[in-house]
């Protein structure tokens, strides 16, 4: 594996000390590894571990920087061939974001810090999976960023043994040779609570005078005048001859083997506490304020003791007990090694961030666009088969319209169902944006736009994915990262996606087909409905679908034909049942008023998916070109498609059994909603007869001798 870690700076701290111990770890166990920071005192040790360093000014907060710096880190991405970037903090983590875009490399982040700025911040809940080194940010993540809980991964950080080894606090040299020591290391910021600690020593040395106390770590170069007011505050107290300000150390280890007591006194939330860990490495017992992930390492009375922040009396209690009971500090000293050896090891985080980066490599998360009609997202059906078929263990999810929705509602091939009701709620460039707010949160790898419209161009857009494919008609298809030049040969609606499929390596075969899946309770609703028309038992049934769409006027064929058909179809013994939507009611009426033969009119009386078990249940269906023709064809039932203002060559769906009526004539297909010559000649040339002998074609001569009741 070819990890990059990105940070701002490599100079002593936790985060610091944790990217050099895992790159260290990296390159033991033949991954390859890179860091990019602004340097620091650590880089030295980074390189001779074989870790290859980057130095750019990645800790710079200025916008201008940040947008210089994306394209040298994409072509160290891309020199380096790597696989995962992980970001370390928040200004590396925007770099990186967008430096990861055009690459192949998958963006991670790890969250040190209970962050505050919400929208500097909210890079950090930008990946697929997110690290936190504590249960306490983990559900800051959650609450603040709105990071889904089933995205965290907890990681605690660790400590590397090797540099720790050494002797435990009661193996060194008798307490009578050398002053008793109390520490405190991090650096010198207000929320670390050195004030506190300063006036806790004060009760600990009027109690033992013996000890001295050690502050380990400086102030920023910026922020100088913190540590003199600490300086001065110890004058205060009287604690000069006691209090030794060491700064920023190298040799935080040999240090601590020095120590007898270390205290953390952070007041506000700590990520984790990795000096803590380092403590115990080499048996130097804790007491710190119970705050953030704190809780994760110390068992209060076991593994350490806890005081709640700004407690100056308890935390002093608790450090002079320690002093004072060399049991209690042997049994804390022991309880919390076992537990270092067994949770908070270099060998247990480096292990789990690794089953990370597996994991965020191995996970694919696919969105199909499809937001307009019904019919055309039945079609879409095949499509979802072999994606799910390509990528067995991808999350696929499709975006649909509300009216829609219940096409895909029990698709097998999705793992969840969008819906989007851009009719009304989602309306607008308003709507549009706060749908693609909800697309971002699914971290989409791939898009898949089947719409190939100015919205769904957008919306695979602001979706963030790295790849996007549709066709570029002229409809904004620059916004697609993969957009293919649309063709101009008319093929088949289905063949047409498979063009874009293709770029991904799913090719179209002649088993391709669609599918609906009507339940139980569907089907049960249509053996109802078909017994209130006294058609449970009859098996020769051929349905029409009476009308398309209200839009499309020009593609109904006459009522008086559909009467005539009806007719024709009686005097051979054939059932028919009529469906349509509520508003062919009227058109219904007049079909009864024209035929003899008393058709069963289901119209407005079913939804898609009963629509489908009703039309399984007739030998043929009779359309056209509409929804219900598409229905047809995904439940395996033999059809007719009456073909007028449409070329049926662009929008007839794969079926085994189908037979297409198409006139001939110099003014079709015209792609209009209205005659122009007023006459719809395209399909009132379509005879009842004609269409009547492909039905016998399709159902078999047997059925009209009577051999097939």
């Amino acid at each position: 594996m070819r990890v990059l870690q990105i940070l701002p700076e490599l100079n002593v701290g936790g985060v610091e000390t944790g990217t050099v111990d895992f790159a260290k770890y990296l390159v033991r166990h033949h991954h390859h590894s890179v860091v990019v920071s602004n340097g620091g005192g650590l880089v030295e040790q980074l390189e001779k571990d074989g870790s290859r360093h980057y130095t750019l000014p990645v800790h710079k907060k200025s916008l201008v920087s940040m947008i210089a710096l994306i394209r040298p880190l994409r072509e160290i991405i891309e020199k380096e061939r790597i696989n995962i970037v992980h970001a370390r903090s928040r200004v590396p983590a925007w770099i990186a974001y967008f430096a990861c875009r055009k690459t192949r490399a998958a963006f991670i982040t790890t969250c040190h810090g209970c962050y505050n700025n919400r929208f500097f911040s909210q890079v950090m809940g930008w990946s697929k999976l997110v690290i936190v080194p504590s249960r306490a940010i983990g559900r800051h993540m959650v609450s603040h960023y709105g990071v889904d809980a089933e995205r965290i991964r907890c990681i605690p950080r660790s400590v590397d043994l090797e540099r720790f080894f050494g002797e435990t606090t009661d193996n060194r040299k008798p307490s009578r040779d050398r002053p008793a020591t109390v520490a405190i290391v991090g650096r010198l910021t207000p929320i670390k609570g050195h004030k506190d600690f300063i006036k806790a020593m004060v009760h600990v040395v009027r109690r033992r005078p013996d000890v001295r106390v050690w502050i380990i770590g400086d102030a920023p170069a910026r922020k100088q005048t913190y540590r003199q007011e600490l300086e001065k505050l110890t004058r205060r107290y009287g604690l000069s001859d006691h209090v030794h300000f060491l700064g920023s150390r190298n040799d935080v280890p040999r240090l601590l083997r020095k120590v007898d007591v270390l205290v953390m006194a952070s007041v506000v939330p700590e990520s984790f506490g990795r000096v803590i860990l380092e403590a115990q490495a080499v048996g130097v017992p804790v007491v710190a304020t119970r705050v953030g992930g704190v809780v994760d390492i110390i068992d209060h009375e076991k593994t350490g003791l806890l005081v709640m922040p700004r407690d100056t009396d308890a935390m002093a209690a608790a450090v002079t007990r320690l002093l004072n009971h060399k049991s209690l500090r042997q049994a804390i000293v022991q309880a919390a090694r076992e537990k270092l050896q067994k949770q908070f090891t270099l060998e247990h985080m480096a292990r789990d961030i690794l089953k990370v980066y597996r994991e965020i490599l191995g996970k694919m998360n696919i969105l199909v666009i499809k937001i307009s009609s019904i019919g055309d997202v039945v079609l879409v059906t095949a499509s979802l088969r072999a994606l799910r078929h390509k990528f067995p263990k991808a999350r696929i999810c499709c975006l649909v319209g509300k009216e829609a929705r219940k096409v895909l509602q029990r698709c097998p091939y999705i793992d969840e169902l969008i819906v989007a009701d851009f009719a009304y709620k989602d309306r607008g460039w308003l709507g549009m944006l706060k749908v693609a707010r909800r697309l971002r949160r699914y971290h989409f790898d791939r898009v898949l736009d089947f719409q190939n419209n100015r919205r769904s161009h957008m919306l695979a857009f602001l979706s963030g994915a790295k790849e996007s494919y549709g066709y570029d008609n002229g409809k904004w298809g620059g916004l697609l990262s993969h957009p293919l030049p649309n063709a101009k040969t008319d093929i088949e609606p289905v063949r047409h996606q498979f063009q874009l499929l293709n770029q991904i390596g799913i090719h179209y075969t002649e088993k391709v087909r669609l599918e609906l899946w009507p339940s139980h309770d569907d089907r049960r609703y249509v053996d109802n409905l078909l017994e209130g028309e006294w058609l449970g038992n009859v098996k020769n049934i051929v349905g029409i679908n009476l009308a398309a769409s209200e839009k499309w006027a020009t593609k109904n064929w006459p009522v008086e034909h559909i009467a005539g058909l009806c007719d024709l179809l009686a005097r051979k013994n054939i059932r028919v049942v009529v469906t349509g939507m509520a508003k062919d009611l009227e058109r219904a009426r007049r079909l009864l008023s024209l035929t003899t033969a008393r058709p069963a009119i289901l119209i407005g009386k079913t939804d898609i998916l009963q629509l489908a078990a009703l039309i399984d249940r007739c030998r043929v269906f009779v359309t056209p070109d509409s929804a219900p023709m598409h229905v047809a064809a995904a439940m395996g039932v033999p059809f007719v498609a009456l073909f007028g203002p449409t070329a049926a060559v662009r929008h007839l769906p794969p079926a085994s059994k189908r037979a297409v009526i198409q006139q001939d004539l110099t003014c079709s297909p015209c792609y209009r909603p209205r005659c122009k010559l007023l006459t719809n000649a395209c399909l009132r040339n379509i005879s009842p007869e004609e269409v009547l002998t492909k039905i016998v074609n399709l159902m078999g001569d047997a059925v009209f001798s009577g051999k097939d009741a």
